[in-house]
């Protein structure tokens, strides 16, 4: 069975991998064949499991494409998302009254999430050896190098890997609405920061919504920094 689900799971990747050509997708299943399909399901009924499974692949494909569309990694971000579609279908008790798009939307999110959060610390670690540079004689220099040459660069160098540490932060772990709100406030991408009300005005939201989102932004990049 579990041998079986694999080779079910490694498929619907595979036809994930089309998400410019939406066709080729299950069409979901309407109200009441999903109400049905899950109460089979909590009777043990397997093949119900993997319809549910397989019928709501595109919701995959959706969250991919509309948050990390350009990231190099989509494949995999696929495969981790149907993992998070799987545990959805597994714990979503459908007498409770809620959407399972919704439940399983934000079970899909987390297993990318969780993803980025394993990956972190070794995304974040900088070599104070790495080479960044060559001398006038072509030989490698490296921060090591730079810090010993002068030392009163010691600390700006290591406010530089800070900044980067910061930098892939955002990327990774800050929500869409949250990195745009952070980028736009601090000038990430170059541009002169804005203030809150200036980020208000061009988002088309309110301060107080931008300063919630600034506030729950920092706080957690501030979290994952504690231990780099």
């Amino acid at each position: 069975m579990i041998s079986a689900l694999v080779t079910m799971i490694l498929g619907a990747v595979q036809l994930l991998l089309g998400i410019g050509t939406p066709g080729k997708f299950p069409p979901p299943l309407d109200a009441k064949e999903e109400h049905a399909a899950f109460l089979a399901k909590m009777q043990g009924d397997e093949g119900a499991r993997e319809k549910l499974i397989l019928h709501n692949l595109r919701l995959v494909a959706h969250i991919v494409r509309k948050y990390y569309g350009t990231a190099k990694n989509a494949e995999d971000l696929v495969s981790i998302g149907t993992i998070g579609l799987v545990k959805a279908v597994d714990s979503f008790n459908p007498t409770n009254g809620a959407k399972f798009a919704t439940y399983a939307a934000k079970c899909i999110q987390n297993e990318i999430l969780m993803h980025f959060r394993a990956q972190k610390k070794l995304s974040l670690e900088v070599s104070i050896n790495e080479t960044i540079d060559v001398d006038r004689d072509g030989n490698p220099l490296t921060y090591m190098d730079i810090i010993a040459t002068d030392e009163n660069m010691e600390e700006e160098i290591d406010q530089n890997i800070k900044s980067a540490r910061v930098r892939r932060l955002v990327d990774t772990v800050l929500d869409p609405r949250e990195r745009e709100i952070v980028t736009l406030r601090y000038g990430l991408t170059g541009e002169t920061p804005l203030t809150q009300r200036e980020v208000a005005t061009r988002l088309g939201i309110s301060r107080s919504y931008v300063s919630r989102i600034e506030k729950s932004a920092l706080d957690t990049l501030r979290e994952y920094c504690k231990d780099t």
